[in-house]
């Protein structure tokens, strides 16, 4: 409707400009006359050769339809046109004038007109394809960030069963209850798998139950604390992003050093997003840790999501262990 709107007003216009040219170069009996003519032979075409080219699907019938009806519908403006002004008949030459004039403007109108449709056409073809590159291009980015969170699971799960099995013969008891926490964490895991709108606070409940596994295992060498805020616990945050990097720091950072140690997990808000920090008091990361699958995915998977504004930095504590600092935009 709005399309049909302007191209009639277009077309008004058109026919108004043809007429006051007219007046000027002194063709014709009056403004008025030029303008009724203008507008019959105009609104003529426009209306004959528009419901051609909407009704005749066929291009090669469609061209062949035009043949007849452009010349028709001048024909039938000229006619309308002299009516109305009572302005001569066929047997008066300047209506065969007129009806060069209007093949003239007609042919320059029809012109503009269907370069106006291709060229809309185009635009919309170009349109479509930059909208299904950008699904095509979101498919592939949500399968990435599948496959790599997908391979952190794994990663947690065997290790933690294999836990389980070195427990079974010489602390059954402790194994039983392994399994009882791995339970919990894989009902909490599988339902934020499912969903669409997990939070940081929902991210640090199942790092506490992973904790939690590990407590078994380690007893009172592995302790931990997390200061964070109620309002950046609202804060949309990928699953599974920080995992990595607890589990870097228990097994490069506590399980090393005799005593154990302490995790500390800092969530600060700042004026361009999070500033999350993951400290262990342990025996430090170490050259070879910083390369592994973990660390790996999560760089791997902050690039697919912020770009260059995800940042993931380790830094050698004052005193021992390791820091991880996360960079995240808002």
């Amino acid at each position: 409707m709005r399309h049909l709107l302007i191209s009639t007003l277009s077309s008004l216009l058109f026919n108004t400009a043809i007429a006051g040219l007219l007046t000027v170069i002194s063709f014709g009996d009056s403004f008025w006359t030029n303008f009724v003519f203008s507008q019959c032979i105009g609104l003529s075409i426009y209306a004959t050769n528009a419901t051609v080219m909407c009704r005749v699907t066929d291009r090669r019938r469609r061209w062949l339809v035009l043949v007849f009806s452009f010349p028709g519908s001048i024909f039938l403006g000229v006619t309308l046109g002299a009516w109305i002004t009572g302005a001569g008949d066929w047997s008066d030459p300047r209506a065969w004038v007129a009806v060069v004039i209007g093949l003239f403007f007609g042919g320059i109108g029809g012109i503009t007109y269907f370069l106006s449709e291709r060229i809309e056409k185009l635009d919309a073809e170009v349109k479509q394809r930059q909208l299904l590159q950008s699904e095509t291009e979101r498919r592939e980015l949500e399968a990435q960030l599948k496959l790599l969170q997908a391979q952190i699971e794994p990663h947690f799960l065997f290790n933690t069963l294999a836990n389980v099995g070195s427990l079974i013969d010489s602390d059954p008891v402790a194994a039983h209850r392994l399994l009882e926490r791995l339970n919990d964490w894989l009902r909490i895991a599988l339902a934020r798998a499912r969903s669409d709108h997990a939070t940081l606070g929902d991210e640090l409940h199942m790092l506490e139950n992973y904790l939690e596994i590990l407590k078994v295992r380690f007893g009172e060498r592995l302790r931990w604390r997390i200061e964070v805020g109620e309002t950046a616990r609202q804060t949309r945050f990928p699953p599974m992003l920080l995992q990595p990097l607890v589990e870097n720091a228990v097994r490069h950072g506590i399980e090393p050093k005799l005593g154990g140690g302490e995790i500390v997990m800092q969530i600060r808000e700042t004026a361009n997003g999070l500033e999350i920090e993951v400290s262990d008091s342990g025996a430090g990361l170490g050259s070879a840790a910083d390369s592994g699958t973990g660390l790996s995915n999560v760089r791997a998977r902050l690039a697919a999501l912020y770009g260059a504004q995800g940042r993931l930095m380790l830094e050698d504590r004052v005193g021992g262990g390791t820091t991880a600092r996360l960079e995240l935009p808002r």
